[in-house]
């Protein structure tokens, strides 16, 4: 489904409104599930009615989308952190902001929230992934897809028992697997003097 997005010269009140039903839906995902929570709900906290709600969303599922288009905005590419040669100048923001974010710890412990965040997180990484692996790789489109779907979902179950145990070694679990993956990587790249980028 289409979003109603904003565009670039959409006013400051229209910001501030769909600001306020995001920050409204997260509020309530502290408290149930994002599967019952409904449009009134919503309304009520963020203190607007029915029809504001939708001239800025088309439905709830429309603002969750958009809570994690907002969350993942900054996000570095998987092959660029994973495949990066001095880790000292990499950054992950996003394994950084699921460890500090509040609201990442609300989005991954959801049952409907989590799985779109996953893949919303791989549609952003899957072509820029698929096609460095391909073209450094004996790998076909499937494969490497696969490579993909495997990591950003083990990655997934690995940020949601941290937080579910409340992790506090997070950087060093963080080395152990990117250590892994790399690896993992590495073992189907082509060393025949080409390249990478």
């Amino acid at each position: 489904m289409k979003s109603k997005e904003q565009n670039p010269g959409t006013d400051r009140r229209t910001r501030y409104t769909r600001s306020v039903i995001r920050q409204s839906l997260l509020t309530l995902m502290q408290q149930k599930p994002f599967a019952k929570i409904t449009v009134t709900e919503i309304c009520r906290l963020s203190e607007i009615n029915r029809g504001t709600f939708y001239l800025h969303y088309y439905d709830l599922e429309d603002v969750l989308d958009d809570v994690i288009k907002e969350m993942i905005r900054d996000t570095t590419q998987v092959f660029d952190h994973v495949m990066c040669p001095e880790k000292s100048r990499c950054t992950y923001p996003f394994c950084r902001k699921v460890q500090e974010s509040r609201e990442f710890c609300i989005l991954f412990s959801d049952e409907t929230a989590s799985p779109r965040l996953l893949e919303r997180l791989c549609e952003l990484s899957k072509e820029d992934f698929i096609t460095r692996l391909m073209q450094n790789s004996l790998l076909s489109y499937e494969q490497a897809e696969a490579v993909l779907y495997f990591q950003m979902n083990g990655c997934l179950a690995i940020n949601k028992r941290m937080l579910k145990n409340n992790c506090r070694d997070w950087s060093r679990i963080q080395q152990a697997i990117d250590q892994f993956i790399r690896a993992g990587l590495e073992s189907y790249l082509i060393h025949d003097g080409r390249q990478s980028d």
